[in-house]
């Protein structure tokens, strides 16, 4: 399959959370995603596989950075089609997800781990490479 890159340099296509097509999740995958997320302090809490399921970014979605909205109001795709590219926003996005990659190590079977560094934390060279 190939990557599905979110604005800010997810890979949507390696993240447990991405249920659209062509990535459709069972509720057991999305009931797994959201215990997972709970165990490495995404949430502090098992939230409901409706809560965890994601159909992709829009500006309507809430986002610490305001990427998305950042990138329409810019109208362009991604941030790496920015000429400011890479923002301190974006830059701030990199390093707070890079801070959970030390606990997902630690508390991941070794494919959950995999899945996760796909997703997320290659962000960078996700933007690079488009």
């Amino acid at each position: 399959m190939r990557k599905i890159i979110a604005a800010c340099g997810n890979d949507c296509s390696a993240c447990p959370r991405y249920a659209a097509h062509p990535c459709e999740k069972t509720e057991h995958e999305l009931l797994h995603t959201a215990e997972l997320w709970m165990k490495i302090g995404y949430r502090d809490h098992i939230v409901s596989t409706e809560e965890i399921s994601c159909l992709g970014c829009g500006p309507e979605n809430w986002c610490r950075y305001r990427i998305v909205r950042c990138c329409e109001e810019r109208r362009i795709k991604n941030c790496a089609e920015c000429v400011e590219y890479p923002c301190e926003k974006l830059e701030a996005c990199f390093a707070v997800t890079k801070s959970f990659e030390p606990i997902c190590r630690r508390v991941c079977t070794g494919e959950e781990y995999e899945r996760l560094r796909k997703a997320f934390f290659e962000k960078a060279e996700n933007l690079g490479a488009l």
